[in-house]
C-alpha cells in the first residue's frame, strides 16, 4: 500500500526510510524536497539515487487535498475550500500583511466544541483531519503561491491553528505537523510564528508543552464559569479556575512570556460593565498574581442562524481602552476576508447540515439577561 509520505514529521520519515533500508540522512533529503521546494515529483529529487527513487514511485506519493474553490479578497485575503471526502471540506485562509503573511490552517472537519458564535461548530463535527490532510493546506498555499509569484522565497511566515476544529482534540495528527513546520529542514518557522489555538483542552497542554511548545492562545470569551458554560461549553468539563491553571502551567515552555485570550464581543451578552469588571479580576486578582496575557478583541462576524449581535464598535474599542488602562495589553483584531466568509468565525465549508442541536443552544442563549453598561 502506497505511503502518503505528508504524514511524517521528519523522525517518521526517517524512521519509515530506514525501514526501506536507507540511511538517515536520505530521509531528510526527502524531506526537503517535499517541504522546501515544493517537489512532489520522486523523479526530479536529483540527489537521490535512482533505485532509491525508483523505490518511492513503488512505495509512496506525496497526496495534497483536492482544492474545491479558491476566493480571493478584495484586502487581499485568500480562502481555499479543501475536499476531505464524504460530503464534507476544510477551509484554509492566506491573510497578507505589511510585515508578516499569515495561513490559518483547519485541524478537524467541523467542530464539536460547540460554540454558538462560530459558524463551524453549527455544521458539526464529522472527523480529525490526518497529519497529511494538516500539512496539506500548508504546502498548498506555500508553493502554488511561490508558482504564481515567481518566486524561491518563503511566503507564508506565521501559521495559526485556528481554522475549523480544536486542534488539540486531534492532538495525534496536529503534533507531527507541528514539527515539520518547525523543521529547519522543512518550512522553518519559529516557535513564535506558530500559534494554537484552542477552547481550552486542559488536560492536553502539558503534551503540547513537552512535544511542540508553541505559541498559545486561549479561546475564553467570557470571565465566569456560568456564562462560558453557554459560550464555550468545554467549560463545563475545564471550568476556569482550572484553565487558568493549566495556562500558568504552560507560560515556561512558551516561546513568549504570555498567552493570548481571545474574546469575541458580542452585544448584550459578554460586552457590559459587569463583564469588563470580572474579567480585569480574573486575569489580574488571582491569588497567584497577576496573569501574563495579552488580549485579542474579536468582533464578533454575525451568521444567521446564531441569533447574536456584533457588539457596537464603540462598545469594542472602550473595553479595549478599559483593559488597557487597568494594565493589560489588549488588541481589538482587524476584521479580514468578510467579502469572502474568511474573517474570524465564518469558516464553515460545503458541509452537511448539522445545525439542530445548535439552534437550540442559541435560543438558549437568547435568553441570557442583557446588561447594559456605559461605553465610556
Amino acid at each position: 500500500m502506497s505511503v502518503n509520505l505528508l504524514d511524517f514529521d521528519r523522525e517518521g520519515l526517517t524512521q519509515w526510510c530506514e525501514s526501506r533500508g536507507q540511511k538517515p540522512f536520505r530521509a531528510t533529503q526527502l524531506f526537503r524536497w517535499i517541504h522546501q521546494k515544493g517537489v512532489r515529483d520522486f523523479t526530479a529529487m536529483s540527489d537521490l539515487a535512482k533505485s532509491w527513487r525508483d523505490d518511492l514511485l513503488t512505495q509512496a506519493h506525496i497526496g495534497l487535498l483536492p482544492v474545491l474553490s479558491r476566493h480571493d479578497s478584495a484586502d487581499g485575503t485568500i480562502k481555499w475550500l479543501f475536499d476531505v471526502g464524504q460530503g464534507n471540506a476544510v477551509e484554509t485562509v492566506f491573510i497578507p500583511e505589511d510585515d508578516r503573511a499569515t495561513l490559518c490552517v483547519s485541524s478537524q472537519a467541523g467542530c464539536a466544541v460547540g460554540c454558538p458564535f462560530c459558524s463551524t461548530g453549527f455544521q458539526g463535527f464529522s472527523r480529525n483531519l490526518t497529519t497529511a490532510e494538516i500539512l496539506s493546506q500548508l504546502w498548498w498555499a506555500e508553493h502554488s503561491l511561490r508558482q504564481e509569484r515567481g518566486t524561491d522565497e518563503r511566503i507564508i511566515s506565521n501559521v495559526v491553528m485556528m481554522g475549523m476544529g480544536e486542534p488539540l482534540q486531534n492532538i495525534h495528527a496536529l503534533l507531527p505537523a507541528l514539527k515539520a513546520m518547525l523543521d529547519d529542514h522543512g518550512y522553518g518557522l519559529s516557535r513564535r510564528r506558530v500559534t494554537v489555538s484552542t477552547s481550552g483542552v486542559v488536560s492536553l497542554f502539558d503534551r503540547l508543552a513537552q512535544a511542540a511548545p508553541v505559541a498559545l492562545a486561549v479561546s475564553l470569551h467570557a470571565p465566569t464559569d456560568a456564562l462560558r458554560n453557554e459560550l464555550v461549553p468545554l467549560n463545563r468539563k475545564y471550568p476556569l479556575q482550572e484553565l487558568m491553571a493549566a495556562c500558568r502551567a504552560y507560560l515556561p515552555h512558551a516561546p513568549r512570556d504570555f498567552i493570548t485570550f481571545e474574546y469575541c464581543m458580542l452585544d448584550g451578552v459578554n460586552d457590559a460593565d459587569e463583564h469588563l469588571h470580572a474579567l480585569i479580576d480574573l486575569l489580574l486578582h488571582a491569588p497567584e498574581g497577576p496573569m501574563p496575557c495579552k488580549i485579542n478583541l474579536i468582533p464578533f462576524n454575525p451568521f444567521p442562524q446564531s441569533g447574536l449581535k456584533r457588539s457596537p464598535m464603540a462598545r469594542v474599542r472602550a473595553f479595549a481602552d478599559r483593559l488597557n488602562a487597568a494594565g493589560l495589553v489588549t488588541t481589538i483584531r482587524k476584521t479580514r476576508g468578510d467579502d469572502i466568509d474568511a474573517a474570524c468565525g465564518q469558516l464553515a465549508g460545503d458541509v452537511k447540515d448539522r445545525t439542530q442541536v445548535h439552534l437550540r443552544r442559541a435560543d438558549r442563549l437568547s435568553g441570557i439577561p442583557v446588561v447594559t453598561g456605559s461605553t465610556s
